[in-house]
This record gives C-alpha cells, sequence and structure tokens, in this order.
C-alpha cells in the first residue's frame, strides 16, 4: 500500500461522527487555551490529558493535536489584540501585529495571520506524508542500541530547551531523570524509592507532572506577576465590517511571506529542541533582511505578521515528524503527546507506523481537517475569541486550578496524585522563579526510562559490553551525527561568535580605511597632491 492509499485510509478513520466533533473541539478548545495569557500549548495538553482516558486512541490524539496546533494561533489573537502573547512562539508577532491593531487594522493582521496558519498547516501536512514514512522506514530496522542513541539524540535536544543557563537546566533534567527511576526495576522487578506507597509501585505518573508544572504553576508565576490586578485593553473587531478583511495590497504582501515562513517553520521544527518559537523568530529576521522597505518592520509591516505565524505553526506541524518516526519530543508540548502515547499502550517511535498505522495515518490525515475547520473558526469567530480575552485573571486562575485538581485525580483515583500534582505546581513555580526549566524535567522524565530500558536490553544482547555500540552500522552512524549535533550545540555558538567578532573587526577595519580615504578628499591643502607647496613648485619649474 502507498503513501496516498494509506493517508486515504487515515482521513477515511477520522470522517467519524465521533473524530469530527472530537477534532473540532480540539480547534476549539486550543483556541480558547491560547487566547488565555498565561496558559499555552503544555498546560492546555496537560490539563485535557486525563479527560482522553476514556476514548478510542486515535480520536484521543486527534483531539489533543488540534488542541495543539489550536494554541498556536490562539495566543495570535492576543498578539494582535493586546500586545500580549499567549505562549513564546507569538512573541515575534506581537512586533507588527500590535501596531497594525492601533492603527484601526486589527482584522486585516487576525485574517491574514489564520490564512497563513492554514497554508503552513496545510505545507507542513503535506511535507509529514512525504518524509514521515521514509523516516520510519529507516527506524524500523533499529534495534534497542539504535533505540537508545535515538534517545541519547533526543536528550541533547535538552541542551537547546534549557537555554542560556545551562547549569540550571541540567539540574531540572536531572531532577526528571530521578522522578524517572520511582517505581519497579525494569530488569530486577524490585522497588525503587517507593516509600512503602502501593500508589508509587508503577512509578510518578506522568500526568500529575505535567499538570503541576505547566498548570499550577503558570497560574502561581501569572500570580507572582500581579496578573490578577492588570486590567487589560481591549480592541474592538467586527467580521461585518470592511475594514475587517485584508485589501489586495494586502495579499500581494504576504504571499512570498506566506511560502517562506511555512517551509522555513516545518524543517526547523523538526529539529528536535528547535521548536516553534526559534522559527518565528527566525522568520521575522529573514522577512525584515530581505524586505525592501526594511523600516516599516515594528511599525506595522504585513510581512512581520505573516512570516512568523506561517514559520510558528508549520514547526508545530514539523515538530510531528521527529515525534512519529523516532518518539522524540522536540518541546514541552510534544512530550505531553508522548506521554499520551505512553499511557495509551502504543509505542512511540520507528515502530509506531507499522505496528499502529491506523493511529498514525489517522492523526496525520486529521491534520489536514483540522487545518479547514482552524481557518473558517478563526475568520468567523475572532470577536468571539477576543471577548474572552477580556476575563480577568482573577477569575480565570481559581478555574485553572479546579480543573487541574480534578484532571489530576481522573487519572487513577489518588489522593496520593492530586499531592503529587499540587507540589510540582509549587516546584514550577520555583523553577520560573529561579530559572530552572520545567520543559527539560518533563522531556527527561518521559525519556528517562525509554533510554534504560533500551540501555539495559543493550547490555544484555552485548554481555555489558559497550562495543556493540561500534560493531552495527546504523549504530556508528547515529554515533557520528550525535558526535555533530554535540559539536554544533556546545562549540558552534563559541565558533560562531569567534567567526562573527573576526569579521565585524575586518569590517571595521574598512570602514576605518573607507573614512580614511574620504578624509583625504575632502578638499584639505593636505589631502590633495597638486595642492602640496613642492608640487606648485614643480609646475611653475615645468
Amino acid at each position: 500500500m502507498d503513501v496516498f492509499d494509506q493517508l486515504l485510509n487515515g482521513i477515511a478513520g477520522v470522517l467519524t461522527p465521533t473524530n469530527l466533533l472530537l477534532l473540532a473541539a480540539g480547534v476549539l478548545v486550543g483556541m480558547i487555551v491560547g487566547v488565555m495569557p498565561g496558559l499555552g500549548p503544555s498546560a492546555g495538553l496537560a490539563i485535557l490529558l486525563p479527560l482522553t482516558f476514556g476514548l478510542d486512541p486515535t480520536g484521543a490524539i486527534v483531539m489533543l493535536a488540534a488542541v495543539y496546533y489550536g494554541a498556536m494561533y490562539g495566543g495570535t489573537i492576543t498578539s494582535v489584540l493586546i500586545n500580549t502573547p499567549g505562549e513564546s512562539a507569538t512573541v515575534a508577532t506581537t512586533f507588527d501585529g500590535y501596531p497594525m491593531a492601533r492603527q484601526g487594522r486589527a482584522g486585516p493582521a487576525l485574517v491574514l495571520a489564520a490564512v497563513a496558519s492554514f497554508v503552513a498547516g496545510t505545507i507542513g501536512a503535506i511535507l509529514i506524508t512525504l518524509t514521515a514514512p521514509a523516516v520510519a522506514s529507516i527506524a524500523s530496522s533499529f534495534g534497542p542500541p539504535e533505540l537508545f542513541l535515538v534517545v541519547l539524540a533526543g536528550l541533547l535536544t535538552l541542551v537547546v530547551i534549557i537555554g542560556k543557563n545551562r547549569l540550571l537546566g541540567a539540574i531540572s533534567a536531572l531532577a526528571g531523570f530521578a522522578l524517572a527511576t520511582v517505581g519497579l526495576d525494569v530488569t530486577t522487578g524490585e522497588q525503587r524509592y517507593t516509600f512503602g506507597s502501593p500508589e508509587l509501585i508503577e512509578g510518578v505518573d506522568f500526568v500529575p507532572v505535567a499538570i503541576g508544572l505547566f498548570g499550577v504553576g503558570e497560574v502561581l508565576w501569572s500570580l507572582y506577576n500581579r496578573a490578577h490586578k492588570q486590567d487589560l485593553a481591549y480592541v474592538k473587531v467586527s467580521f461585518r465590517e470592511r475594514a475587517f478583511w485584508p485589501t489586495r495590497r494586502d495579499w500581494s504582501e504576504s504571499r512570498g511571506s506566506m511560502g517562506r515562513g511555512s517551509v522555513l517553520g516545518f524543517f526547523v521544527g523538526s529539529i528536535p529542541g528547535a521548536g516553534a518559537t526559534v522559527a518565528s523568530l527566525m522568520s521575522y529576521s529573514m522577512e525584515k533582511g530581505i524586505s525592501k522597505k526594511p523600516e516599516t518592520f515594528g511599525r506595522g509591516a504585513v510581512p512581520g505578521v505573516v512570516g512568523p505565524e506561517a514559520a510558528n505553526n508549520g514547526a508545530s506541524a514539523g515538530s510531528m515528524v521527529p515525534l512519529l518516526t523516532l518518539g522524540i519530543p522536540g518541546s514541552s508540548a510534544t512530550a505531553v503527546l508522548l506521554g499520551g502515547f505512553l499511557i495509551w499502550g502504543l509505542t512511540p517511535g520507528p515502530l509506531l507506523m507499522e505496528q499502529d498505522p491506523e493511529f498514525a495515518w489517522g492523526l496525520i490525515g486529521s491534520m489536514y481537517l483540522g487545518n479547514v475547520m482552524l481557518l473558517v473558526i478563526n475568520i468567523f469567530f475572532v470577536p468571539a475569541f477576543a471577548s474572552i480575552a477580556r476575563v480577568p485573571f482573577r477569575v480565570l486562575g481559581p478555574i485553572v486550578i479546579v480543573l487541574c485538581v480534578i484532571g489530576a485525580y481522573a487519572v487513577n483515583g489518588s489522593v496520593i496524585e492530586v499531592g503529587i500534582m499540587l507540589a510540582c505546581g509549587v516546584l514550577g513555580f520555583f523553577m520560573r522563579r529561579y530559572g530552572f526549566s520545567p520543559a527539560a524535567l518533563v522531556i527527561a522524565l518521559v525519556l528517562g526510562p525509554l533510554a534504560e530500558e533500551s540501555l539495559r536490553q543493550t547490555l544484555l544482547i552485548s554481555g555489558g559490553s559497550f562495543d556493540i555500540f561500534v560493531q552495527r552500522g546504523a549504530s556508528v552512524a547515529l554515533l557520528a551525527f550525535i558526535a555533530v549535533l554535540f559539536v554544533l550545540t556546545f562549540v558552534g555558538p563559541r565558533l560562531f561568535a569567534a567567526l562573527r567578532e573576526r569579521l565585524l573587526a575586518r569590517a571595521e577595519r574598512r570602514r576605518a580605511a573607507t573614512t580614511g580615504s574620504d578624509a583625504s578628499d575632502d578638499g584639505s591643502v593636505e589631502g590633495r597632491p597638486d595642492d602640496r607647496p613642492e608640487d606648485k613648485q614643480r609646475q611653475v619649474d615645468v
């Protein structure tokens, strides 16, 4: 069966009343989550994950994936209307989106962003269709040694997610690894760090930890920043007004930006650890660099809105490639999705598309349908979603806390897990307060057991020898890839900084030489050879 037939089967599997309702609900909820300042895709997915436990795995992941890319656009609404990005990936949209709103052009900015999201999501779904099977077919031949190296490569992405303070980020990841060791030993079956509690025999569940870090933690962080005392400004929009729709000039200026941002975002998003934030900022820099009017950026330039929006939605599609084919989450949001795979009994990674093709292709097919829903809902329900942005945080915060408690208890009906969730909420606040990385903790918690299990299996096969990693061609290739990734991650920035300083110094010397040459031609006596006294005397003698 070729790729096209598998895609049609996946779309047909989604075209059931139940799955279509779940898809629509996911898009709506995702946009609401994105509109609410202080929340984001990670928090929304973590809070809603327990609600999907009674669903079919395909319907559940279709809904959660719709929440993910729906939230990517929801943050655009607040970025444009009130200069408050719903999450980090829409920060670049505020640079020109809010100035457009201040000029009375909030409608065109939101419509163009919606169309850019649709175009990027559709292009991303097409690229997933073309690339995912090829990557999965290569990775399906991997054994335990290769799987361990794949997970190791995924763990290296923590360096990118950690940010500038790598020490604090490394401590965050180690905390995630420590939580991952709680429960039964995968080889001997002995209890580890359960402290006699039967609820901890199966380990620390991923869901209450994620809900606490991203749900409760975000609420506490917003309270710390006095979000409950802020009165947000509001710009009224209505699709019935003529000024709501973009002009021909707007469409003409945005066509190239949509295509460039979509492709750039997909390939940046497919790199584990890069993410939508990096893609949107790169797109904004690229659009400003190639623009014939760079001075308009920051003052309401249409490409400054369309490019980043296309990039962040393209990146959300691109991040599905390593998630589906290698089982590597490149961000905290995709780590939550990976946790859902494990909860539903699915095998993430190279074998997913081979063992559960209905699930994998159903997810890919839902992205085509979800983008159409997203476009319609975005354009015609923008005024309704804009009104949600006016909900004060003093009302929103308690609702989120209640949903977090209900979600944590619904996992296994355990009060202990509710306590774990609340403790992780406090931990998440202090991690944000002092520069630690909740995302690194979550990714380490998800990948830790996979790394331990694959390493144990590898050492059992080799009799405890690590030589097995250099005796297999695929392992050697992965080791070379990890080495390159390591060099680019740790050595690359320093080399780039040194090269940049050298180029700047060379440019400064050239500028100084040019300035000196110009000064010699400014009409002064010293600078004109024919005006020097000895030259005048020579002319007289002649």
